[in-house]
């Protein structure tokens, strides 16, 4: 980092700080504008919005380290921009037609009060074992490769750059709401994607271009199919990892030479795709702080248009790292990700991204891509700090007073975010017993996901669903899940006792190493089994009472209105994308 650098990075902290201003100073501080920017953000602020919120430190650290790793199979994952077609399409004209603040509040008024405040805490759980924590712990590993002699009393580098995100994140999102969050966003989202373009376009010009990355990583690395099948295909139906016990060796039936096999990817990334881009407050607040169906529908295909980049600009730059070590054409990266015996070491390959804006970009581009890589860690910290903050407020303490003032409300907002960066802080060392930052993501996601994702679908599609079963089966879902990261955590820890996992086939044993997305599953279809199970033994719903809330009690003005909010731009954007979609997968499939 030379001035030049500095002079980028300045620049770009000025303009965040010049809209955050002017945007601050608009604030009426009523809920409505703090929490949804008085419903008035245009449709390109909410595609933009949507996309700089989700891509954030879980990808430019966790996404890029996987692609050093393990090729293009987590590109799975990347390739669900259609989730965000059916939050445009099926979704949005539900949440806008309720007026609804929250997601839990939605729940609220298609079930029951309880519902509302069950979710509440299950979502409040889910920001800080993931959003909050992952973005905090992100920002450290990016300080430490940047930085790594900066020191401050007993904090490194790693410590002092989560401080500093959170700080400089928080100055201006607990002071603008939604409104600042929204605007700066828009800002980041510019320039996280040029950055990480010109890391992209450095990184092949130091490998000797695409057909040497290619030739170098080998074509299973570049197939989203090949990893999840390997030769023996016996194995990928197995939930559980077999022990070779005589040969003393770890024979992982699930785990060949790969991370995911392909029957729970199939059928368990859809629903967390499903349940984080259609009904995560974090996600969805953007479209409710939109004027209009419209212009929310708009703005959830522009986010899918949007992204459809990830493959590129984060999976790609990790290849490029592994293969610039692999090659040996940067023997700094060699030194740091391969071990002796030229095998990648998987702790170190989350710094895959922060490693190559340190060693093959020029001065002044440097500059660039690391704005973009905070701006990245501060768009996904602001976005959960605005969701927790309307949660908290909305959900349980105007619940609770009832009378309070638009005011009080606010200012309970700005405390109760203050409150979630703590707790995640504590849960930082959590992250740093798993796998990998995206791995972690991706196993919390698919024990918290699935029953969200089955009140909400089967709600609004199933009028005959009510408030018990709903209850039943978020309850039942949300246990099976924290059992899970009960069982996980002290084994991840190391705690004593545990640093060897539990007693060979025992029941804990079985359940910490069954693979988290068959057990994501398993929670899916008893969540489904339970809400069908308890609803149909009790009362049918007040079907007045949810009028307009469930495809089958819709009216006939609900019908026209919704269909006068789009015409052919729309669908032929949506068509586009998935063309795009199949394209991709084509691409990468040998």
């Amino acid at each position: 980092m030379i001035w030049l650098d500095w002079t980028v990075i300045a620049a770009y902290f000025g303009l965040l700080g010049w809209i955050s201003w002017s945007v601050i100073r608009q604030n009426k501080d009523t809920a409505d504008d703090y929490f949804l920017a008085g419903r008035n953000l245009s449709w390109w602020i909410v595609g933009a919005s949507i996309f700089a919120s989700n891509i954030g430190s879980e990808h430019l650290v966790g996404l890029a380290g996987s692609g050093a790793t393990d090729g293009v199979a987590m590109a799975h994952y990347e390739l669900h921009a259609w989730c965000l077609l059916v939050l445009g399409w099926v979704l949005v004209p539900f949440y806008m037609r309720s007026k609804v603040f929250t997601m839990p509040e939605f729940l609220e008024r298609r079930f029951s009060p309880v519902n509302r405040w069950v979710l509440s805490v299950i979502s409040l759980v889910a920001y800080v074992l993931t959003k909050i924590a992952v973005a905090i712990f992100a920002g450290g590993i990016v300080f430490s490769v940047l930085l790594p002699n900066m020191r401050l009393g007993p904090l490194d580098s790693f410590w002092i750059g989560s401080i500093l995100v959170i700080v400089l994140t928080g100055l201006y999102t607990i002071l603008g709401g939604l409104r600042a969050v929204a605007y700066t966003e828009a800002l980041q989202t510019v320039v996280l994607v040029t950055g990480s373009v010109l890391v992209t376009f450095f990184g092949l010009q130091a490998l000797g271009g695409w057909g040497e990355l290619r030739s170098i990583v080998g074509s299973e690395m570049f197939n989203l199919w090949k990893p999840l099948v390997p030769d023996g295909v016996i194995g990928t139906w197995s939930p559980v990892r077999e022990l070779n016990v005589a040969g003393d060796v770890v024979r992982e039936a699930w785990y060949f030479n790969t991370n995911y096999p392909w029957l729970p990817m199939l059928f368990c990334a859809p629903i967390i795709g499903l349940w984080y881009w259609c009904t995560d407050q974090y996600i969805v607040q953007r479209a409710l702080g939109a004027p209009s169906e419209r212009e929310a529908r708009r703005g959830s295909i522009f986010a899918a248009v949007l992204k459809l980049l990830p493959v590129f600009i984060f999976i790609i730059p990790g290849l490029i790292c592994f293969a610039l070590a692999s090659s040996g054409k940067i023997p700094e990266i060699q030194a740091l990700l391969l071990d002796a015996n030229g095998e990648i070491i998987r702790d170190q390959a989350q710094k895959a991204f922060p490693l190559l804006v340190t060693t093959v970009l020029p001065a002044g581009v440097r500059g660039i891509v690391v704005a973009g890589l905070l701006a990245a860690l501060m768009s996904s910290l602001a976005g959960v700090f605005n969701a927790s903050a309307t949660l908290f407020t909305m959900d349980f303490y105007s619940k609770l007073h009832p009378g309070v003032s638009q005011h009080r409300l606010v200012w309970i907002g700005r405390v109760a975010t203050s409150v979630m960066v703590l707790i995640g802080l504590a849960w930082i060392p959590v992250i740093q017993g798993g796998r990998g930052l995206y791995d972690y993501l991706q196993g919390v996601q698919a024990y918290l996901a699935p029953p969200i994702a089955v009140v909400f679908f089967l709600g609004v599609f199933f009028k005959r669903l009510n408030a018990q079963g709903a209850l039943a089966a978020l309850i039942t879902g949300f246990l099976l899940g924290i059992f899970r990261l009960a069982v996980d955590t002290p084994v991840k820890l190391g705690l004593a006792g545990y640093e060897d996992g539990y007693l060979y086939g025992s029941f804990l044993w079985v359940i910490n190493n069954m693979f988290f997305q068959y057990y994501s599953l398993l929670i899916f279809s008893l969540s489904v089994a339970v809400m069908v199970g308890v609803s149909y033994s009790t009362r049918e719903p007040d079907y007045a009472a949810i009028s307009g809330l469930t495809y089958g009690t819709m009216t006939g003005e609900d019908r026209r209105d919704s269909r006068s909010s789009w015409d052919k731009r729309e669908v032929i954007a949506s068509a586009a994308i998935l063309l795009a979609i199949v394209a991709s997968y084509l691409y990468f499939s040998g």
